[in-house]
C-alpha cells in the first residue's frame, strides 16, 4: 500500500509517502528537508526487509527558496513532532515500532524530536550531520539508542559527536562507512536490533 501524506503549515505545505507492506516488521520514519535520490534508494531496500517506511519532507518549497533553512534545529524539530504525534494517530502507522533516519541538517532535529518522544521513538539512526546542535538538554534525555553513520572524510561530524558523547546516556554506537559500503545495511540491523521486533 502507497499513501501520499500532506500536512499544512503556516509556510506552506509538507508532502510525505507512506510505502507499507502487508504485514510490516516496524515503521521507519525518513525524515528530509528535500527529496534527494538516495533516499528513494534506502526507501526501497528497507521495504523489501519488510519495513513500513514514511518518507517526510520537513520544509516546504517556499522555505527551500531561503540558504539556511536546514539550519532552524527548532523548527524542524516541531516539524517532526507534528509528524510523531500524526503516527501516533494514524491507522496504518500507530501500532508499529517506530524508528527513525535522518541525515546532514536534520540530524539535530531528529535528536530533539526523539528525546521528546521517548516512550514513542524507539531507535534512531542519523548519516553525518551536527549532533550536538540538538542541545545539551535532547541529548541528556535521549533514550532511543543512536546508530551514528559517518562517510570517511567527515571530521567535522565526527568532532561534533564527540562532543556529545559526554550528555548521551542511550545506548550509542559510531560506524564509519567505507567508501563503497550500502548504509542500508548496518541501518536495517540497527532497527532490527533495537525495535524490539
Amino acid at each position: 500500500m502507497n499513501r501520499h501524506i500532506t500536512l499544512q503549515t503556516p509556510h506552506g505545505s509538507l508532502h510525505g509517502q507512506l510505502e507499507r507492506p502487508d504485514f510490516p516488521r516496524g515503521l521507519i520514519l525518513l525524515a528530509r528537508s528535500h527529496h534527494v535520490p538516495l533516499d528513494t534508494v534506502t526507501t526501497a531496500r528497507l521495504a523489501a526487509q519488510g519495513y513500513a517506511v514514511f518518507v517526510m519532507e520537513l520544509l516546504s518549497a517556499h522555505e527551500l527558496q531561503f540558504a539556511d533553512a536546514t539550519q532552524n534545529v527548532p523548527r524542524l524539530a516541531l516539524r517532526l513532532i507534528d509528524n510523531l504525534d500524526m503516527i501516533r494517530n494514524d491507522g496504518d502507522m500507530q501500532d508499529l515500532p517506530l524508528g527513525i533516519i535522518a541525515s546532514g541538517d536534520i540530524t539535530p532535529a531528529a535528536i530533539r524530536a526523539a528525546a521528546q518522544r521517548d516512550a514513542q521513538v524507539k531507535a534512531v539512526v542519523c548519516h553525518g550531520g551536527l549532533i550536538d546542535r540538538a542541545g545539551v538538554q535532547a541529548l541528556d534525555l535521549l533514550v532511543a539508542p543512536l546508530l551514528m553513520l559517518f562517510d570517511a572524510d567527515d571530521i567535522i561530524g565526527e568532532t561534533s559527536y564527540q562532543r556529545a558523547t559526554s550528555h548521551l546516556r542511550c545506548i550509542h554506537e559510531r560506524r564509519v562507512l567505507e567508501i563503497s559500503e550500502d548504509p542500508v545495511l548496518p541501518v536495517a540491523a540497527w532497527f532490527s536490533k533495537h525495535l524490539g521486533i
